[in-house]
């Protein structure tokens, strides 16, 4: 039953989104962001390296302990069928990427570490990026963190817990958030909870992206509640995720794009 109805809500997206070419966008901020940054398909070298990253845990055959707060269940599972199910694709991933590049991101804040390939994606355009990263797993966390090292990335910090938990102390060492990435739990009251949380630390170019937002009915809802909060000016529902903006000379208004 989720999966037909998962392959309905695309089917309604593709027949009611705009292509990304920014056709009938008239917000030049909207159709500046969609032709540089979701038309745009440059590749940059860090892209073959955390592919790299992806090709080994795809065959790493190590079993780990799994600890899930969300569902607040232990199982063991391979490190390769964590990479092969649970990891963004190279597309977002690198969709990631160019909007930190985009806007000059410097503080960064992801909810989900897991393997540490979407973190390193959010971290490696720049240098001056400091990256937070909130992951409930002690066992995910240390091979993302190996991860990040093969990398050379050293401007990630992984704060490990339950997210209930680390969340407020975790925004209280940041001053302004620039890019957010939610990919934790993905229950309407947890997303709307840290979400709420977030907006203290937003500034007119903060750029916030939501995971998995037609994952479920329950998600779905929490999406149209966000992006109805008085403090957002803009959205794009790419189907897969979901784009918000902050910026107060938008005008409020919601898009749909194919992606």
């Amino acid at each position: 039953m989720k999966r037909l109805r998962y392959l309905y809500k695309y089917i309604i997206h593709f027949f009611l989104a705009r292509n990304t070419r920014g056709f009938g966008v008239h917000s030049p901020f909207v159709f500046k962001f969609t032709n540089n940054v979701l038309v745009s398909k440059g590749f940059y070298y860090v892209f073959r390296e955390i592919e790299s990253i992806r090709f080994d845990l795809k065959h790493n055959k190590r079993r780990i302990d799994i600890t899930d707060f969300g569902s607040g269940s232990y199982k063991t599972r391979k490190v390769s069928d964590i990479a092969k199910h649970s990891l963004k694709s190279p597309k977002y991933g690198q969709l990631l990427y160019r909007i930190a590049n985009y806007f000059n991101s410097r503080s960064v804040l992801e909810f989900g570490t897991s393997l540490g390939v979407t973190t390193s994606y959010l971290a490696a355009s720049s240098t001056e990026i400091h990256c937070t990263s909130l992951e409930g797993c002690p066992q995910t966390a240390r091979i993302a963190q190996e991860n990040f090292k093969k990398l050379g990335l050293k401007n990630i910090d992984v704060v490990l817990g339950n997210i209930d938990d680390t969340l407020s102390h975790a925004l209280s060492n940041i001053t302004s958030l620039d890019l957010v990435f939610f990919d934790a739990n993905h229950r309407s009251e947890y997303v709307l909870s840290y979400f709420d949380q977030c907006l203290s630390k937003v500034n007119n170019n903060t750029v916030m992206v939501f995971d998995d937002i037609y994952w479920s009915s329950n998600m779905e809802m929490a999406w149209n509640e966000i992006k109805e909060n008085p403090l957002v000016t803009s959205s794009i529902d790419l189907f897969e995720v979901g784009i918000i903006f902050f910026n107060p000379d938008l005008h409020k208004k919601h898009y749909k794009m194919r992606y």
